[in-house]
């Protein structure tokens, strides 16, 4: 074997304005020799290359939830300590290369990932680490000063896991077998930007990920990356980062990360949504036009509450809408909406069983400050109880309208989840779902899709939001001022 390298980490998105603590039963772990079987994304492409080149991997666990809130602190402490303690017990090791996500937090800690990496350098002082991260990590100077390299996710929706794993691996290797010291610049640019507003296939993150392809094909540049932080948690450091890995150059990597900086932020106006977008009560009299002209199935967003961007997955305000409207409360078949985080219901409803009625209440669980629970007599329609990852599902009716209910906090962009219940999803006139952009699963259902700007804890209208920790000036919030590009 060329060298012994050791691979794992903690991955999550922590919105810190869902109420939500991420418990250890919503966390999936996997350990030792299970991480080089099993395909799991960046970890997966690290592995495999490494193994690839003739190295030996030394695998301790990857911890995954849906985003959510943060982590309990007791939670986290436990999967570090055994991360921690694979590490101590690793034997001689070359390099770290740890697949991680950039956003994620823990109660009374905050940051994970500079936690965490201050926890590892303490066992390794001085091998290199490099590691992967989501498009939406949330660079801080400490996680900065602990890393020999990041790379981040170039496609969103995030396409590449696995390819940011390889290039992660690629990364450790060359700097292995060069024997050259890799140096990494970053810039931060003050703009809070969602991934709604941010898709690579258009511009222009289009044209913005090519300059990062175009600069990383240079001989002595390891990657580019443009870090775009995460909108929905309320951080000191939150922002856009210009991040870039050179071999033995700092000054070259601290020259691309300014032009990288400079060339995002000359682009902030430009970033909009994409999907036609509207404010709700807009987007159900664009949805009734378009049944009028024999459009359909259009499909909803419902994005201020987005749980695959953390936010309760039990907000109700627009599903009180739809059952408001006369028109879209009496479709036939009816409006389906995917979907609701609630166990107790669905609890009733398999213990009362399908065809029977209950008296009960949907949503406002978990989150009862933004909005407030459905109450009626709901029809049990149809119960799963094998979708993924344990997660138990019914089919509600309720006032007109088909309801998805869920005992995990779970994304629902996978219109199977629908035909688990015995849904034809093509018949369906209107379906919301509770997503930003939509997945590749549900966009190919859709013969017209809108995103709906809802309240919730992934409002994409951040001036309605409560950020106490946010640095200003940060743009749009604060409108067009002068920016300190600066490095960090």
């Amino acid at each position: 074997m060329k060298g012994r390298i050791f691979v794992g980490g903690l991955h999550h998105e922590s919105d810190t304005f869902n109420p939500i603590l991420t418990s250890r039963e919503e966390i999936r772990v996997t350990r030792g020799e299970e991480l080089l079987v099993k395909r799991e994304s960046s970890a997966s492409g690290i592995i495999q290359t490494l193994i690839a080149a003739g190295y030996e991997v030394v695998p301790s666990l990857v911890a995954r939830a849906v985003p959510n809130g943060v982590w309990e602190r007791s939670c986290y402490e436990e999967l570090k300590e055994e991360l921690l303690t694979d590490l101590r017990n690793a034997g001689p090791l070359d390099a770290l290369c740890l697949p991680l996500h950039g956003s994620m937090r823990v109660e009374g800690i905050g940051e994970a990932e500079q936690d965490l990496l201050s926890s590892i350098r303490a066992i390794e002082p001085s091998i290199p680490i490099f590691a992967s991260l989501d498009m939406h990590a949330t660079l801080t100077k400490r996680m900065k000063s602990l890393v020999s390299g990041f790379v981040g996710y170039k496609c969103a929706p995030h396409t590449d896991t696995y390819e940011t794993g390889i290039h992660a691996a690629l990364m450790t290797i060359r700097t292995l077998e060069s024997k050259k010291r890799p140096t990494m610049a970053a810039v931060r640019v003050p703009m809070l930007i969602a991934g709604e507003q941010s898709e690579t296939g258009v511009e222009p993150m289009r044209s913005l990920i090519g300059e990062l392809r175009r600069r990383e094909r240079r001989s002595s540049v390891l990657a580019c990356s443009y870090l775009l932080g995460f909108p929905w948690a309320d951080g000191a450091e939150n922002g856009v980062h210009a991040v870039v890995v050179t071999e033995e150059d700092q000054a070259l990597a601290d020259d691309l990360a300014r032009e990288l900086a400079d060339l995002f932020w000359a682009k902030r106006n430009e970033f909009t949504f994409y999907t036609e977008t509207h404010l709700p009560e807009e987007a159900l009299e664009a949805t009734k036009g378009s049944l009028a002209d024999g459009v359909h199935p259009v499909v909803i967003s419902d994005s201020g509450d987005n749980p695959t961007a953390g936010s309760s997955g039990d907000v109700t305000g627009f599903l009180h809408l739809l059952l408001e409207d006369p028109e879209l409360s009496r479709l036939d078949p009816p409006l389906i909406y995917q979907g609701f985080y609630d166990p107790q219901i669905v609890a009733e409803a398999e213990k009362a069983g399908v065809g029977e009625v209950i008296e009960s209440r949907i949503g406002s669980r978990f989150d009862p400050e933004k909005s407030s629970p459905v109450v009626g007599s709901f029809t049990v329609k149809a119960l799963y109880d094998r979708w993924e990852h344990g997660t138990r599902l019914a089919l509600l009716h309720i006032g007109g309208i088909d309801v998805v209910a869920m005992t995990k906090h779970a994304g629902c962009y996978d219109p199977e989840m629908m035909r688990a219940l015995g849904v034809e999803v093509e018949k369906r006139k209107v379906i919301v779902v509770k997503l930003g952009y939509l997945e590749p699963e549900i966009r190919a259902i859709a013969r017209r899709s809108m995103m709906a700007l809802t309240t919730g804890s992934s409002d994409e209208l951040f001036e309605r939001l409560e950020y106490r920790n946010l640095p200003r000036p940060i743009f749009p919030l604060d409108g067009e001022f002068e920016a300190k590009l600066e490095l960090i």
